[in-house]
């Protein structure tokens, strides 16, 4: 399957969709941010580092928590180019690749994937409802940054970035800072229904763009075994066997990318804009076929058992 993810993290818009058609809980929207605290000292377990939350979100020097934990980083992934303002791109990926459940893991992707990503989001062959901060990074930079930006997080391996729960029910949450989702305190739970719901394994650390903790994806009861027959055998021609395209293990072949173990949000994102029309880009085509007779309960069991497969 070039298929339910070789574009899953390639292309996204060119038809132009109504917001109301896209699912809130998969197309977070960023809040009326508050003004981080530039006074207090904020700090995570086995780091000697200090950052105040207004350093934390700084796009052009985000913070570097572990330095010990990855190689050194080119200049464009750890402060990015002010000049043009193009954010760093540890911002939102972090240091490790990991990203967050509203952006994209990026770590151990194919060097050729990656730069075709930038260049099409470059070229304005790439679009999406969630591409928008992207685009004009992309727009802003050259050929070398994408170059040193591909070259370094292509050498990382993905983290274990991802616990997945199947449940009927889930803490009832909010969007905060970096449009992730947050437990209301004494809030209680409230029905899943056909969600995906992440939420992080520690709240502090989310906010802090640790890089060593990850999330928890709340999947709908069932989801992994029906997400398994589809990926595995095509559900009786509902769609095509991943493996086809992404390898028997489903951990990418040549520049054809890994698909387990990333946000099931994000996977459900990129099949759901294939599939409305909103993601464009140069193995879009062969995706199609592969989205067409998906249901939206389809794409989020395929997404919750790729998940569930991180290596």
């Amino acid at each position: 399957m070039k298929s339910v993810i070789a574009l899953a993290l390639l292309g996204m818009l060119t038809v132009p969709v109504h917001a109301q058609s896209l699912p809130e809980w998969a197309y977070p929207v960023n809040p009326t941010p508050k003004p981080p605290d530039a006074t207090k000292p904020l700090n995570l377990p086995g780091s000697t580092k200090s950052y105040t939350q207004a350093q934390i979100d700084d796009g052009f020097n985000p913070p570097d928590w572990y330095p010990q934990d990855h190689p050194p980083m080119p200049e464009i992934v750890a402060q990015g180019r002010k000049a043009v303002n193009a954010r760093a791109c540890a911002l939102c990926h972090l240091t490790s690749g990991g990203g967050h459940p509203e952006s994209a893991g990026i770590a151990g992707l194919p060097m050729g994937y990656f730069i075709r990503q930038m260049q099409e989001m470059k070229s304005g062959v790439r679009k999406g409802a969630r591409a928008t901060s992207m685009i004009p990074i992309a727009k802003a930079l050259e050929e070398a940054d994408f170059k040193a930006a591909a070259e370094y997080f292509s050498s990382l391996k993905a983290p274990l970035w991802y616990k997945v729960v199947e449940t009927d029910t889930v803490a009832k949450s909010y969007l905060g800072n970096g449009a992730m989702r947050f437990p209301v305190e004494h809030g209680g739970n409230e029905l899943l229904g056909n969600r995906i719901i992440e939420l992080p394994q520690n709240d502090h650390s989310a906010e802090s763009r640790d890089l060593r903790v990850g999330f928890v994806a709340h999947v709908p009861v069932g989801s992994i075994k029906k997400g398994e027959t589809l990926v595995t055998t095509g559900g009786s021609g509902k769609t095509i066997p991943c493996a086809i395209c992404h390898g028997a293990e489903l951990k990418g072949l040549g520049d054809v990318p890994p698909i387990v173990g990333r946000s099931p949000m994000y996977v459900y994102r990129q099949l759901n804009d294939i599939k409305i029309g909103t993601r464009s880009g140069a193995m879009t085509p062969l995706m199609k076929a592969v989205v067409d007779k998906l249901t939206d309960d389809d794409m989020i069991s395929i997404a919750a058992y790729l998940v569930s497969k991180a290596p």
